[in-house]
């Protein structure tokens, strides 16, 4: 169970989240509700929803996806065993790379952490690449630096308006 880290420093990480399978405002309302069961972690700020096209594999329904801005005592390590054993809870299978999911939550920012490790890697490794994770980001945190880029969040959504389209906003949560 996490929370070796009770008692420490509070950190924000920045949580990615998608989902395209079921009910999927539901579902990441219920993500929400799991990460805050957890004594060592809240979710504080939310983004709006964005409904995109799926990357990769392309055989699969829309996603909505926005971004939790989460207060946590927990180490990036433990932090992301919370989030798997959320996706767990949430019946996320993992069965076609990139393929449908009913929730995915991904680490995009740990405080300003860089970390490479066999499990995890912070920043996360594409977040400049996607306009569906950093327009999300932007709507919390447009003057957030990444720490390897130099770049602010608002700086690498205007480079990547060049390339992809900008997401639709959708409204329930």
């Amino acid at each position: 169970m996490p929370g070796s880290n009770t008692g420490s420093k509070e950190y924000i990480a920045y949580i990615g989240v998608g989902s395209n399978m079921g009910d999927r405002n539901k579902n990441i309302l219920s993500a929400k509700k799991e990460i805050n069961k957890s004594t060592f972690s809240n979710v504080i700020e939310i983004s709006k929803l964005y409904e995109t096209e799926p990357v990769g594999y392309l055989e699969q329904d829309y996603f909505l996806n926005c971004v939790f801005k989460v207060s946590t005592i927990l180490n990036p390590e433990e932090l992301l065993q919370l989030l798997l054993e959320t996706e767990k809870i949430l019946k996320r299978k993992r069965i076609i790379h990139w393929g449908p999911r009913t929730i995915d939550l991904d680490i995009l920012f740990y405080d300003n952490y860089i970390i490479s490790s066999p499990n995890l890697i912070i920043p996360h490794p594409r977040l400049h690449e996607r306009m569906f994770v950093i327009k999300p980001l932007c709507d919390l945190a447009p003057d957030l630096i990444h720490p390897v880029l130099k770049e602010s969040c608002f700086k690498i959504a205007e480079k990547l308006k060049k390339s992809q389209s900008i997401p639709l906003e959708w409204s329930p949560l």
